[in-house]
């Protein structure tokens, strides 16, 4: 990713670009947000941070839109959700849209969450560092007798019966399902008796639960299924068809 500032100089003792407001003009952010540009901040902000990790101070539009191959519109409009508006033919603080994305999306203080299913998805999810995007795992849970009391990444796995009294005990907010999916029903349950108010669920069980209670489907056949379906059709992006042996 090139650092495409151009003509900026910048201030040797703050380090911050002349001629450019320490901080964005801001606006109330906006409460209900599409869900589609929700789910496209994440992306803004990782590219925000290799951006800063560069060295680069400030950003356009254009530039942001480029480098994901997005509508510049499109970006502006999800940014503007933040409360954030740039500067003409300046752009955008990078560390201050950095900062007003983590605030919208609750990121800058995370929550703590409790993961039911210590397989081999729900290991590999205590062993990702979620703190960047706002979450982190405070407990595990299983049934398996071998697994319970063994350490996975730092965290002790307690059995699925002390569940309800450590979600309420703490005040967990989240819940991260990563259970077979005939038992996700009921452990969605005890999370919900205990206080979770949301649920990230990595099984293929739909759920049914109170209307307060949001759950996020976590899928990875859907993703999976746009690839292998343009694979056997043999199409993909500026291309047509992709030819077969029989068709060379």
């Amino acid at each position: 990713m090139m650092n495409r500032e151009k003509n900026l100089e910048f201030n040797e003792n703050t380090g911050e670009p002349n001629n450019v407001p320490l901080l964005i003009d801001r606006v109330a952010p906006i409460k209900n947000a599409p869900i589609p540009s929700v789910r496209r901040l994440p992306l803004y902000l990782r590219l925000l941070r290799d951006y800063r990790s560069e060295g680069q101070r400030v950003v356009s539009c254009t530039q942001m839109a480029a480098d994901l191959r997005f509508d510049p519109t499109q970006v502006r409009k999800d940014l503007a959700l933040t409360g954030v508006s740039g500067r003409p033919k300046v752009g955008y603080v990078v560390d201050e849209l950095i900062d007003a994305i983590e605030e919208f999306l609750g990121w800058k203080n995370p929550v703590e969450a409790a993961l039911v299913g210590v397989g081999s998805l729900g290991t590999a999810l205590l062993g990702y560092d979620f703190s960047h995007h706002g979450v982190r795992i405070e407990g595990a849970f299983d049934v398996a007798p071998e697994k319970i009391g063994t350490v996975v990444h730092g965290r002790e796995v307690y059995p699925l019966g002390y569940l309800k009294s450590f979600i309420a005990q703490r005040h967990i907010p989240l819940g991260i399902l990563t259970v077979p999916a005939h038992a996700a029903q009921s452990v969605a349950e005890m999370m919900v008796e205990g206080g979770v108010r949301a649920l990230w669920n990595f099984s293929h069980a739909p759920l049914h639960l109170p209307s307060h209670v949001l759950v996020e489907r976590a899928d990875f056949s859907a993703s999976l299924a746009v690839l292998t379906r343009a694979l056997v059709l043999g199409i993909f992006p500026n291309q047509s068809k992709i030819p077969n042996k029989e068709e060379t």
